[in-house]
């Protein structure tokens, strides 16, 4: 058996031991020499301690890692991150590489957000980028809203004190435990009331139910006669549909013209025409008749003064005029 010189094994350990090292580096440099990976990468404005070598995710499963992070070249500070991963996952050209925290301690990696076009992502393409909001980001984005309300839930708690404080001075006080007073005098005297009213009601118990008997014996009255009464309104409507029916408007008409022949009639007595016009319009008819009035007064005013001046002409011419016929 041939052995080897120690000179031999000496170099082949260091020759492993360098091709050990030298993976490793690579492998912390991002780099693997075993696999055959696609390079892609993601342009960022902040990458939050992003680091070479650390690890790239596809729902928690590590696909790859950061290669390298550098800043771009008249980008007003943009960084270029270089990662690399694993042939055999496809990657849609939409998807979405999102810096997350993967720990507690702060380290980053790279979650994989895989999108839904059917394009592809090819060796060197840039995929979308973003990242993950920071733990105090975080705790700040949740506690903001709660510190508004907070604010609010103060600022209101200090105004209901300053009401309580107003309302609770002395004179508050003493109007509160008045208005009290007043509220149970109020409610004796209701109380009192009540009483008088149940008082009331118990001693004119008997009047009540009769007052509700010939309640309740009227309307069985006028349920009993409910025909009656609905042949009474139809009596009434047909009285109504008579008369609406009946010739008014020449009833009406006729009334007009009677109207307006009267109108026509007192015009020309006012204006003394024919014997009705003369007699109420001429003054000497009228005055004609009063003097004609006064000498009959005076006539009748002389009999009954001289009777005989009277009764004895008659009476001689009746004589004379009975002895000629003898």
């Amino acid at each position: 058996m041939k052995k080897y010189s120690n000179e031999i094994k000496i170099g082949i350990i260091v020759t492993i031991a360098l091709l050990l090292l030298i993976w490793g580096i690579n492998y912390l440099k991002g780099v693997s020499l075993l696999k055959n990976e696609r390079t892609f990468y993601a342009v960022y404005s902040n990458v939050g301690g992003l680091n070479k070598a650390n690890p790239i995710n596809v729902n928690g499963l590590g696909v790859g890692q950061v290669q390298n992070v550098e800043f771009m070249k008249n980008s007003n500070g943009k960084l270029l991150v270089t990662f690399l991963i694993s042939n055999d996952i496809a990657i849609p050209r939409n998807s979405i590489a999102k810096i997350v925290s993967a720990d507690l301690m702060g380290s980053k990696s790279i979650e994989l957000k895989l999108g839904d076009a059917t394009a592809l992502a090819v060796d060197g393409d840039t995929l979308i980028s973003d990242t993950q909001l920071s733990l105090s980001e975080e705790v700040n984005k949740q506690v903001a809203p709660i510190k508004v309300k907070a604010e609010a839930l103060m600022s209101s708690l200090d105004s209901v004190m300053n009401v309580i404080h107003a309302i609770f001075n002395e004179k508050a006080r003493a109007d509160l435990s008045s208005s009290i007073e007043k509220i149970s005098l109020a409610l004796s005297s209701l109380e009192h009331a009540s009483l008088g009213i149940d008082t009331i009601v118990s001693s004119e118990k008997g009047r009540l139910e009769n007052i509700f008997s010939n309640i309740e014996s009227i309307s069985k009255n006028i349920k009993n006669n409910n025909d009656r009464i609905s042949q009474a309104l139809g009596n009434i409507a047909d009285i109504t549909d008579t008369l609406a029916k009946a010739r008014l408007s020449e009833t009406i008409k006729h009334i007009n013209d009677a109207v307006t022949q009267v109108s026509t009639i007192v015009e020309t007595i006012n204006q003394g025409k024919g014997s009705l016009g003369l007699l109420v319009n001429n003054d000497s008819l009228y005055n004609n008749l009063n003097a004609s009035s006064k000498d009959l007064d005076f006539l009748i005013k002389d009999m009954k003064e001289n009777p005989n001046r009277y009764v004895h002409f008659s009476v001689f011419g009746n004589k004379n005029k009975s002895t000629k016929k003898q």
